[in-house]
């Protein structure tokens, strides 16, 4: 029984019940969240337990990231230590998105290391098997992408990212609406490819059913793919945007009345005066669904700062209503990241989270910085130091426990110990 079918017979799991307690909130909140389908649990059936997150209206914004070989860089071993950073580094969710190598063995690894959920894209291995067996990603059938996600499923995939809201009618609309970069998802440009090559319409879209079976079959949540995101801050909300996310909505719709988690995939490039718009349309059309954002990113120029770009616009993005960040390295649109990159990216994406969920009016995030104000004004170190975001990063840029001060500013002539003083406080 998936999470959904089993919040709407009135019963609580222990995926609800931890994530209860990791949110402070009541039982029956979480409950009534993802009968709802306005909260999602990630948990595959088949996965051993591990640290489960909720995602959606009234939690805490959650952070992704992303790691993977490709055919470039195959070093298993490298995967695994990036696992390892980005769990220390405080990522609630990974996702394998491997392509080159032994792709099922990186996936396994991921997934017996891994105490957060897991995620995939099914069609990327589907489309590698298919340059490897036939000789061209156009050459996959409808079987071959069922049975890659069926694999994945039955291994213990928590979450897949699917492109089913991608059919002919969004491809006709991508054609008249003078697109500046096209199709720049890589699920969704071989789900093109295919289909114009083809002349068929999208299965992952046309058999939408066959899929539903398999992820009930395992609770594995759906991650509805945004195939045709935009991957400049010019083609933010054109017609092939739009109609991507009504197609989304009509499929969440009918993922939520089989008993199947949702959410939903957005973009992308998103210039700031675009956000706040973005996330009430998502949130309109996909009747609530948690919204799962790529970046997004505030603007085109910043390549290796990117993680910057991203936690600009993931903020705002969070604050208007985006539920789950994809973090960004800095070598986005340079190359495949380091475990540095990933480490740097996830706290950016952590610090944008953070910020949203202080706009938000969440009482724990709230409570956190009232924490850590008040540690300042008392010198205290040590608890500043376990508050911050990054604790290790606190000690390496010169803690001073010796002089029990470390602003570079004021020194031991601190303006706020001099306030506190004058008013009785210190």
């Amino acid at each position: 029984m998936t999470q959904v079918l089993a919040a709407r017979a009135g019963r609580i799991t222990p995926e609800m019940e931890m994530v209860a307690h990791r949110e402070n909130v009541d039982i029956e909140f979480i409950q009534a969240g993802v009968a709802s389908g306005s909260i999602v649990i990630p948990k595959n059936i088949r996965r051993k337990a591990f640290t489960c997150c909720g995602i959606g209206q009234g939690l805490r914004v959650k952070v992704n990231t992303l790691i993977g070989t490709s055919s470039d860089r195959d070093d298993i071993r490298m995967e695994a230590r990036k696992l390892a950073v980005a769990q220390d580094a405080g990522a609630d969710a990974v996702m394998d998105l491997s392509t080159g190598g032994d792709i099922d063995g990186v996936r396994r690894q991921t997934l017996a290391q891994a105490t957060v959920a897991v995620g995939s894209v099914p069609i990327y291995q589907c489309a590698i098997e298919a340059i490897e067996k036939r000789g061209s990603v156009v050459a996959m059938t409808a079987d071959d992408m069922f049975a890659a996600i069926e694999r994945q499923a039955a291994e213990g995939v928590d979450f897949m990212a699917i492109h089913s809201a991608l059919n002919f009618e969004v491809i006709e609309r991508l054609k008249t609406t003078g697109r500046v970069t096209d199709v720049v998802s890589r699920g969704g440009a071989f789900l093109t490819g295919w289909m114009l090559h083809n002349d068929k319409e999208n299965p992952l879209y046309e058999q939408f059913d066959r899929l539903l079976e398999i992820l009930k079959r395992y609770d594995v949540t759906l991650s509805l793919g945004d195939a045709i995101r935009p991957g400049a801050t010019a083609d933010s909300l054109d017609g092939a945007q739009l109609q991507g996310m009504i197609i989304g909505g009509e499929l969440v719709a009918r993922a939520h009345a089989a008993g199947v988690q949702v959410m939903v995939e957005g973009p992308g490039h998103v210039p700031m005066h675009h956000v706040r718009a973005t996330m009430l349309l998502q949130k309109r059309l996909c009747n609530g669904a948690p919204y799962f954002v790529l970046g997004t990113l505030a603007t085109d120029i910043a390549p290796g700062y990117d993680h910057i770009t991203s936690a600009i616009g993931g903020a705002i993005a969070g604050a208007a209503g985006a539920d789950f960040i994809c973090n960004v390295t800095p070598a986005e649109h340079l190359g495949l990241p380091t475990e540095q990159d990933v480490r740097d990216g996830i706290i950016a994406a952590r610090i944008a989270a953070h910020a949203a969920d202080l706009a938000r009016g969440n009482r724990q995030a709230l409570s956190k910085d009232l924490q850590m104000a008040r540690a300042r004004v008392a010198l205290n170190l040590d608890r500043q130091i376990g508050l911050s975001i990054d604790p290790e990063k606190m000690k390496a840029n010169g803690a001073n426990r010796d002089g029990g001060h470390c602003c570079a500013v004021c020194g031991p002539q601190c303006a706020a110990q001099v306030a506190a003083r004058y008013f009785g406080i210190a």
